[in-house]
């Protein structure tokens, strides 16, 4: 566990996908509730953000989001504070769940994926970024195709190019599934997606950039879950942390 001083931002999970690539397994239950290793895959998650320091994390929930809510309740259990921000009947676009969650989430915070386990010191990144003068923050691995397709231009602490869908020529890191944003960048922007948002700040210098060696987990397709599986088969169970 971390000392007082080492606490983390607000994190923001955006946990409200349908999980459409895991077919039959995530029909009736989202993707956070997955089972891993025994478990709901957002236990495993919120216990590992605990570890890194976190203390209030915000779930932007949609499909069967109460779902959600109920397993895991206001997060005491794992050590945390946890809040919800629901999408309503239908998806809203992951940067409009993150602006419907500012008054959740403050000035300053952290944003993951639902379905992402992230072992890279989360510490070291917030520190990064609140060293920096960018409004933004992606951390980035550097992938050359490895963990698929590179989709980021990364240099000098800056990303310069980021494209989820159409990656940019001479991009070699992948946007590894960790960021910081200032809550500005959501009030000025009305644009739906996340990812085309990064896209934006990078295309005007605003994306700082944080290296990071340590792979990424996720379980968004069913060979990833079974990675996943066995990862944190392989640790055991994990005791609550509260």
């Amino acid at each position: 566990m971390r000392t007082g001083a080492d606490k983390l931002l607000p994190v923001a999970v955006l946990a409200g996908g349908r999980g459409t690539r895991l077919g039959d397994i995530a029909r009736d239950t989202p993707k956070a509730l997955v089972l891993v290793a025994g478990e709901p895959f957002v236990h495993h998650q919120l216990r590992l953000l605990s570890r890194q320091g976190a203390q209030r994390v915000v779930l932007c929930v949609g499909h069967l989001g109460e779902q959600i809510a109920e397993a895991v309740g206001d997060g005491g259990r794992f050590g945390l504070d946890v809040a919800y921000a629901f999408d309503g009947p239908e998806p809203v676009g992951t940067a409009s769940a993150l602006r419907q969650a500012l008054p959740l989430l403050g000035e300053a915070f952290l944003v993951t994926y639902g379905d992402a386990y992230l072992r890279t010191d989360h510490l070291a990144v917030q520190r990064a970024f609140e060293a920096g003068s960018r409004p933004g923050l992606m951390t980035v691995l550097q992938n050359d195709g490895a963990w698929g397709e590179s989709n980021a231009v990364y240099g000098d602490g800056l990303v310069s190019a980021y494209d989820k869908r159409v990656p940019p020529v001479g991009a070699r890191w992948i946007d590894y599934g960790l960021l910081a944003f200032t809550a500005s960048v959501f009030r000025e922007s009305r644009t739906l997606d996340l990812s085309e948002l990064c896209s934006q700040l990078a295309s005007v210098g605003q994306l700082a950039g944080f290296p990071t060696a340590e792979r990424f987990y996720e379980i968004g397709s069913p060979e990833a879950l079974r990675e996943v599986d066995e990862l944190l088969g392989k640790a055991g169970p994990a005791p609550d942390l509260a």
